[in-house]
């Protein structure tokens, strides 16, 4: 326990965020990256946190991609720039439901 507990004077918890997904869900369902959290914490629960940094890189690193997916609109990105040039280059063309013109078939 730190000597001086700055969190519980000013009455915030910085940890929070890290651990929403355990927390109270709507209707009783399990969040989006529950089992990624849980995974982590069981990895992580008891070794410390200098020990839990290299062991458990991978549950955080997987329970962290869940929150936030950054490789997933790393990869969509990269996906449109693709089809951006191969639109320029003419080699693909749009399907007509893409082009943002209205539909006359019945």
């Amino acid at each position: 326990m730190p000597f001086v507990d700055i969190q519980s004077r000013l009455g915030i918890n910085l940890d929070r965020w890290l651990l929403l997904q355990s927390g109270e869900q709507p209707n009783k369902r399990a969040a989006r990256c529950h089992s990624f959290e849980k995974e982590w914490i069981e990895c992580a629960h008891g070794i410390g946190q200098t020990r839990a940094k290299k062991e458990c890189k991978l549950e955080l690193d997987d329970f962290y991609e869940c929150m936030h997916r950054q490789k997933m609109h790393k990869r969509l990105y990269e996906i449109r720039q693709q089809r951006d040039k191969m639109v320029k280059e003419g080699s693909y063309t749009t399907p007509p439901h893409h082009s943002g013109k209205p539909d006359h078939s019945p």
